[in-house]
């Protein structure tokens, strides 16, 4: 349900906050780095929708890191590869040899984001002191605020290890390079201020639909525009090691609409759900019914099947997948980043899939026993004029506009379902659900729970018979008739038209394996690879899991620097970008 704009004077003020989101400057200046004044803070804090204005403020100068974050996050690692036209700081950034001056290892871009909400958290606090919004306003919009500053250090420690952890606001952005009065603090404990700091949010669910900030505006209904804070946690987990709180937080959102009233939502939303096989009104790779023989019948269009996640409108299906998503506007700014990056047609072509990308999807084998997936080369990058581009950021934007002018929109993919059961099969493998996480990772839980041979009553089978966060029930049968919450899970896998992936009793490690194997398959270019090796490496304490799968990115280029680098990752300390500006 969407907020109605009851008023001239609110609809106005809203459809000014909400033209935020795609601007950095004007109405947002006075979020910029400079302390505030009293005087300022009295005239940019007065009420709810001044709040929402510093909201959304917020979210434009953070849109301004869509790009580093997707370049630092899959050309450090193995998937994404420099072209014939790539700068020498984008090399730098595959051999990990990076100079003082790559303005894609600069950390201060990251600060100006913390420093924007440092000044709104502190301001928020002013505004309930002065009873200018209630306990509930301020609890949401603080919570948010909150959140993105700790996904900000998040991605801060990922990079470059020790970081300065700064909660109130600056006299200037480059006072965040005085060690001594802003020392840097270890990533591990970095963790631990980013856990506690996000626990004690008072407010960890998304913005109510009565919320001023819940609108339809040009479209789109702004609720996946806002961080989710308790995947945020999950992930703050994960990296710290609790497996079972991350699986807490992510089984939470993954359970998101099992108590609606409607069936679409109930058995939907989040589920990673199977193909609907005669209409394809879905988000799986399929093929034309009886002609799954035949390569040519792959459903592959913007509005159908796998790759309408990356294409379609903010519609129904769409909302059952994304979780975070922010847009990028023709007529607005901030300017989508990604054509100029991907094109080869549009844009300037300066990265491409890693030849070890391309074989990683050649190995696998679909249902029917095409030898690939079809998640490669058919919808994350097509060969387009004899080269490899990365499709997923470019399909809202091939099209020419009506008007003639070239069509610039797009979306910054940050959180969607499958990166969820992704990341909550990872948390419950570790957590010794290695059956659960196999089911979520390939055919789904009523597959995976259900005995050779089936019985006709299905009271006691397709479910797990565990306590939360590992309670699924799926059961889909007529005798009795039975549809509960997860019948229609299909697992990531079962839904690309795989077969499994490794076997139910396969241990800890060998399922781990299989699992960021799929984060690269599924996933890729999505700004998650670099931290998924990351993470991985850290916890078996072996860097030659991260260190090897470089080394033959750069093998698979023809890159004479392969050894060189291998050596390099050998070193933990090696891994974090310097912190210069």
């Amino acid at each position: 349900m969407t907020t109605t704009i009851s008023t001239k004077t609110k609809k106005s003020t809203v459809l000014w906050v909400m033209a935020l989101v795609f601007g950095l400057s004007s109405c947002s200046d006075y979020l910029d780095v400079q302390p505030e004044d009293k005087l300022v803070e009295e005239q940019m804090y007065r009420n709810i929708y001044d709040a929402d204005a510093a909201v959304i403020g917020v979210y434009g100068k953070f849109m301004a890191l869509a790009e580093k974050n997707v370049i630092l996050n899959e050309m450090r690692a193995d998937l994404m590869a420099t072209t014939r036209n790539s700068s020498p700081y984008l090399k730098e950034i595959s051999e990990h040899n990076v100079s003082a001056n790559n303005p894609y290892a600069n950390p201060k871009d990251f600060y100006v984001v913390i420093q924007n909400c440092n000044n709104v958290l502190k301001n928020f606090d002013m505004m309930l002191e002065k009873k200018r919004f209630t306990q509930e306003q301020y609890a949401q919009r603080y919570s948010d605020i909150g959140a993105i500053r700790s996904w900000v250090y998040l991605q801060l420690g990922i990079h470059y290890g020790s970081v300065p952890y700064i909660t109130d606001p600056i006299e200037t952005i480059d006072d965040v390079k005085n060690i001594g009065k802003y020392p840097k603090i270890p990533f591990n404990q970095l963790l631990d201020e980013l856990i506690t700091f996000t626990e004690n949010l008072p407010y960890k669910k998304v913005y109510e639909t009565t919320s001023s900030l819940m609108i339809n505006i040009d479209g789109y209904y702004t609720q996946k525009f806002f961080i989710n804070k308790e995947c945020l946690l999950g992930d703050l987990y994960l990296w710290k090691g609790n497996y079972n709180k991350a699986a807490i937080y992510y089984k939470n959102v993954m359970e998101t609409s099992s108590n609606s009233a409607s069936d679409t939502e109930r058995f939907n939303i989040y589920r990673i759900k199977f193909s609907e096989v005669e209409s394809h009104d879905d988000l799986a790779v399929g093929y034309r019914r009886n002609f799954e023989a035949d390569a040519t019948s792959l459903v592959n269009n913007n509005t159908q099947g796998w790759r309408s996640i990356f294409a379609r409108d903010r519609d129904v299906l769409w909302n059952t997948e994304w979780i975070w998503s922010l847009p990028f506007e023709n007529n607005f700014a901030p300017k989508n980043p990604f054509i100029a990056l991907f094109s080869n047609k549009n844009g300037d072509y300066l990265v491409k899939p890693s030849q070890s990308a391309i074989q990683l999807w050649k190995n696998q084998t679909q249902a029917n026993n095409f030898p690939y997936d079809a998640r490669g080369e058919k919808f994350t990058y097509n060969i387009v004029n004899g080269d490899p581009v990365i499709m997923k950021y470019l399909y809202s934007s091939e099209a020419v506009a009506s008007t003639g002018i070239a069509n610039t929109k797009g979306q910054w993919f940050l959180y969607r379902a499958a990166k969820l059961h992704l990341r909550y099969a990872e948390a419950a493998n570790r957590d010794n659900q290695q059956k659960v996480a196999f089911a979520i990772l390939n055919n789904g839980i009523r597959t995976t729970y259900t005995p050779n041979p089936a019985p006709t009553d299905l009271t006691n089978v397709q479910q797990t018979f565990l306590p939360f966060p590992y309670d699924f029930n799926a059961r889909m049968g007529d005798f009795p008739f039975y549809r509960d919450n997860w019948h229609r899970n299909t697992g990531i896998r079962g839904r690309a038209y795989l077969k499994s992936a490794g076997a139910v009793g396969d241990d800890v490690i060998t399922t781990e394996n299989n699992i960021i194997q799929e984060d690269a398959l599924e996933l890729a270019y999505e700004g998650n690879r670099w931290e998924d090796l990351v993470r991985v490496a850290l916890r078996r304490n072996d860097p030659a899991f991260l260190a090897d799968k470089v080394y033959q990115k750069l093998l698979s280029e023809g890159n004479g620097k392969a050894d060189e680098v291998r050596s390099k990752l050998m070193n933990v300390n090696n891994w974090y970008l310097p912190f210069n500006w």
